[in-house]
């Protein structure tokens, strides 16, 4: 029998849908069977939740370290001494400081490697900001606490898996971000966690244009010219089967992005949106590139939901599970590599 993962779950915003997904998914026993849960959070918020949402099935176990948790139940770490005052479906500076002390104390148990993979409940980008918190979003912060030299936004589901060049960057910052440097960085980050966490042997990746119609030829921008063809050209000479580049509209709405294992995109909107047109509920994003597992679905802090009883857990779930899968797909090719040697 495989041996137990020890998956961390930052909380989130305590005023969103996050407490919900997190309890829900974790009520289902096929979960807890395969893994060993460890809220980073309150037990006093989470109770509030509970009591709200009905949810008297679900038992905590309430501890003060990872190492103490139980394998077979869902474990809970108190990572706050004041109390926390919810207030359901309101933007606070008490929830953005919540959110940022529980997934500060998280990355740093999993950096200690006292738990194996993080999952990260959504947060509010604007209340999570202070002198602490000077990022994004999740993946920049994560980006320099783990020192990696770049990272990828992965946003896959069953059907469609799709990366961006540029994140979080006002959309004027956006075209002269796209060198060839960095579009290559990525073709690279995304080729090796395909082949390292996804298990594809041979990854074949449609990479987009960043002008209509991927520059007409440069009638519509120069970018694809200067940039971005050369820097498939050098991917492909070094062994990558990156191909394109393709018009974003035409790859999406053909369906042609299913003949390839994942699409890069240039910048957010350009690879989310179709993304969340697709797979808005089973999405998960993925944070390629770090030497650690990290993921969290694909939704935000859904306020207007929060505390009614109907959100979906299709998205949390499925980033609990790609986490064991990606952890241990990883954990394969390293054993496989170090015995090839």
């Amino acid at each position: 029998m495989l041996e137990k993962i020890k998956i961390g779950i930052s909380h989130g915003d305590i005023n969103s849908i996050s407490y919900e997904v997190i309890l829900k998914s974790l009520s289902d026993k096929r979960i807890t069977d395969m893994c060993t849960p460890i809220i980073y959070g309150s037990p006093k918020v989470a109770a509030y939740h509970k009591n709200v949402l009905k949810l008297e099935q679900v038992s905590l176990n309430n501890i003060n370290g990872a190492e103490q948790s139980n394998s077979k139940r869902i474990n809970i770490i108190d990572c706050f001494t004041e109390e926390l005052k919810v207030e359901l479906g309101q933007s606070t500076s008490v929830a953005g400081n919540a959110s940022f002390v529980a997934l500060d104390k998280a990355a740093d148990d999993l950096k200690a490697k006292k738990i194996d993979v993080l999952i990260t409940g959504p947060i509010n980008k604007d209340n999570i900001q202070s002198d602490k918190f000077s990022f994004a979003g999740h993946t920049e912060f994560l980006k320099e606490r783990f020192e990696a030299e770049e990272v990828l936004m992965f946003l896959v589901s069953d059907d469609i898996r799709v990366g961006v060049v540029v994140g979080h960057t006002p959309i004027v910052e956006v075209a002269p971000l796209i060198t060839k440097e960095r579009v290559l960085q990525k073709i690279n980050i995304m080729n090796k966690a395909l082949i390292e966490d996804f298990g594809i042997r041979k990854p074949r990746i449609a990479v987009l244009g960043l002008n209509p119609h991927a520059g007409d030829k440069g009638l519509i921008g120069q970018e694809e010219i200067d940039y971005i063809i050369p820097a498939i050209n050098e991917a492909r000479d070094k062994g990558v089967m990156a191909l394109g580049p393709f018009p974003a509209d035409g790859l999406f709405g053909s369906g042609d992005y299913s003949k390839y294992d994942a699409v890069l995109a240039m910048y957010h909107d350009q690879g989310l949106a179709p993304f969340k047109a697709l797979s808005f509920d089973k999405g998960v994003n993925y944070t390629a590139g770090m030497s650690v597992i990290r993921t969290s679905p694909a939704h935000g802090t859904a306020y207007d939901l929060a505390g009614k009883g109907n959100a979906s857990i299709e998205s949390f779930r499925s980033a609990i599970y790609l986490a064991i899968d990606n952890y241990r797909k990883r954990e394969s090719y390293k054993n496989l590599s170090e015995n090839s040697i």
